[in-house]
């Protein structure tokens, strides 16, 4: 089985060019994504639909109902039966990856330690992440030097390790910054800074017009929200909209400017990978990078 990765910020058209490559190598498709494993999340994470779930196998979407937590463990155990199914078939795998850790997962097998749930919640009650950083960077320094501080759930994910276990977070294998070699080929597609940016915007005012406001809802209404899932750019803003925090405008103007940033951080990730061909994109992803990636299968 041939297996081939494609790396973007949120917005490039990844999805796209996976979809036009499956059509015509017959590929499945792994999602790679921390919230399309969530039913119900669908316009807000511009999940696969119905039509091209028809048309071309997809893997590791629907998981688990949004009331559920999801780790990067949990993303490791479904994407390796996943692609054991993909292998069985006789068939290749186009992996789609928008989530940087859950893709080191999987292609470079990281060895994840256990969780604490207790000291989870004890973490979970300081409202000021720099303050969980600050003692992140006293008992685990390297592990506070890979983390940026404003990824609150990654700093909490590594003090829970360094008090359940009693050993520094960093000390668990080689970690995500070691690239080791890999049969998975990964191909980047990048688009000048500006026009990614208008890319998110245009596609954000998309999914609002598509109904995300009556989905949030809905699932508010159904649903006690995990934490993760709550966390879900789109979401977390027109919740705030429901409960009387923001009006929709501040609200889509909200999901528009933590997408933008999400994006950079995403893009800042992936760029630390040496192993990423990249493909700068000026016009149509599907006609620029879909060629590379099915030579790349073949």
């Amino acid at each position: 089985m041939r297996r081939v990765a494609i790396v973007a910020p949120t917005a490039s058209g990844k999805s796209d060019v996976a979809m036009a490559v499956a059509r015509e190598t017959g590929a499945h498709i792994v999602a790679v994504d921390a919230m399309q494993v969530y039913r119900g999340m669908d316009i807000g994470t511009a999940k696969p639909s119905a039509a091209d779930r028809a048309a071309v196998p997809h893997h590791c979407v629907d998981l688990v109902d949004p009331d559920a937590r999801f780790s990067v463990a949990d993303f490791k155990t479904h994407a390796t039966v996943a692609l054991d199914t993909v292998a069985a078939a006789g068939g290749d795998a186009l992996l789609v990856a928008g989530t940087g850790l859950y893709l080191t997962a999987v292609i470079d097998d990281l060895q994840l330690p256990g969780e604490w749930p207790e000291i989870r919640e004890q973490l979970q009650h300081e409202p000021d992440v720099e303050v969980l950083f600050a003692r992140l960077a006293t008992l685990d320094p390297l592990a506070a030097s890979r983390i940026e501080k404003s990824n609150r759930r990654r700093v909490e994910r590594a003090l829970e390790v360094c008090l359940g276990s009693g050993k520094p977070f960093s000390s668990f294998g080689p970690g995500t910054g070691a690239y080791p070699p890999s049969d998975v080929r990964q191909v980047g597609i990048v688009w000048p800074r500006d026009t990614l940016s208008q890319r998110i915007e245009r596609r954000v005012h998309a999914m609002v017009a598509a109904g995300l406001l009556d989905e949030v809802r809905g699932l508010v209404s159904r649903y006690s929200l995990s934490r993760e899932a709550r966390q879900a750019l789109g979401y977390k803003e027109l919740i705030e909209h429901l409960e009387g925090r923001l009006t929709l405008d501040e609200a889509v103007a909200q999901v528009v400017l933590h997408t933008r940033q999400f994006a950079v951080r995403q893009e800042r990730w992936f760029r630390r990978d040496p192993r990423i061909e990249w493909i700068t994109v000026d016009e149509d992803p599907v006609a620029e990078v879909a060629p590379r990636v099915a030579a790349a299968l073949r």
